[in-house]
């Protein structure tokens, strides 16, 4: 059996997005827009806080499973594909985290310093 990967939840994503189904929750929070993804994406973090420090096994993955998804449609209405950022991770596996972090701090939206 095949490994169920973030990429193939990105496509379904993606077909059941763009569906027009009036029954699926994936079309009705595309019909939503960014806005109403984002919000979702956002409670479902807070759950997964939640769930991790309560301890429950079982409610954190649920809830984690819950938080990707939601944050797949977040990109998917962004036009951000997943493999951007899966690249973006594999690059900052070069160098350390903190190292990584010092760097990104000294980059303001306006470029370097």
């Amino acid at each position: 059996m095949k490994e169920f990967s973030l990429s193939d939840l990105e496509k379904i994503v993606a077909e059941r997005g763009r569906s027009g189904d009036a029954g699926s929750w994936t079309a009705k929070l595309f019909a939503g827009g960014t806005e109403k993804a984002a919000k979702k994406l956002g409670e479902e973090a807070i759950e997964t806080v939640i769930a991790a420090l309560g301890g429950d096994r079982q409610e954190l993955v649920s809830e984690s499973a819950d938080l990707l998804y939601h944050w797949l449609v977040v990109l998917a209405l962004a036009g951000v594909p997943l493999s951007d950022v899966l690249a973006e991770l594999e690059k900052r596996t070069t160098r350390s985290g903190l190292a990584e972090k010092a760097a990104r701090a000294k980059v303001g939206p306006d470029g370097p310093g």
